[in-house]
């Protein structure tokens, strides 16, 4: 099987347990990464630093890059991908926890289909502890499916993709956007051709708490979220229908109640 990176970025408001927990998870895959590369995005905490100073004196297998002002997800995503010395990427965000086995069946998929150039993964959310799932995010797994979906919505687990970094880079990598980088970005390489698959069983454990709440609330999100289908209507990709369907449900869901939202989120969107 191929040698294969994992990227991560790092915000100074990152909780220290958290990123241990990520870093572990990622450090016990049945078949271990080649590099783990993360992105400092601007200065962090003593405490963060000391974290990685931690694992970096413990094995060679740490990529530490960065710059000292906060740049974005995106950007920052960018930066590591510049850096990372492999084709095959794992993409594993600071605060989650991904299964042993993660990694390993993502490989499987990319040695039996050489035209797959990303693959994601159902997730399992949990508000405190992994073991007490809440909730399950299931995306579609055909890439006919996929290709579909994506129109509207996100088709994939962000923190799960694997994807290849020719492919990423080729394409302008992740855009410029404070928010949603990753629909942006994977909604480009469907529609340039790029095929697509997701692997129905949860290979991670995704940490939904009340900061996850407020981004969703937030007036940034929802417009940045109805900005990217407006492009992809623009692009030819969605259709002026989906765009408007996006645009008043995803305004709808902003002025609701937060209570209620959660509701929803839980009733018609989870598992």
């Amino acid at each position: 099987m191929e040698k294969y990176s994992v990227l991560m970025s790092l915000y100074k408001r990152e909780k220290p347990e958290y990123l241990r927990l990520a870093i572990d998870s990622m450090l016990k895959q049945t078949i271990a990464p080649d590099e783990i590369t993360i992105v400092k995005d601007g200065m962090l905490t003593p405490e963060l630093d000391a974290v990685l100073d931690e694992y970096s004196k413990k094995s060679d297998v740490f990529n530490i890059v960065g710059y000292e002002k906060n740049r974005g997800l995106g950007l920052a995503l960018n930066y590591g991908l510049e850096h990372c010395r492999n084709e095959l990427v794992a993409r594993m965000d600071t605060d989650d926890i991904a299964k042993p086995d993660r990694c390993e069946k993502q490989l499987k998929e990319f040695d039996k289909n050489p035209d797959l150039s990303l693959l994601g993964s159902s997730v399992d959310e949990f508000y405190t502890t992994p073991d007490e799932v809440i909730s399950r995010r299931v995306v579609p797994t055909t890439h006919k499916a996929i290709y579909e979906f994506a129109k509207r919505r996100s088709a994939f687990n962000h923190p799960t993709v694997m994807y290849k970094r020719s492919k990423v880079l080729g394409l302008g990598g992740y855009g410029n956007l404070r928010r949603n980088q990753d629909v942006d970005l994977f909604g480009r390489m469907l529609y340039s051709g790029l095929i697509a698959g997701n692997i129905e069983e949860s290979l991670l454990s995704f940490r939904s708490n009340d900061d996850l709440a407020k981004r969703r609330k937030s007036w940034e999100n929802t417009k940045s979220y109805i900005d990217t289908i407006k492009k992809f209507w623009k692009m030819g990709y969605s259709s002026f229908g989906d765009y408007v369907v996006i645009a008043v449900a995803q305004t709808g869901m902003f002025i609701m109640p937060v209570k209620l939202q959660h509701w929803v989120y839980k009733k018609f969107l989870r598992k």
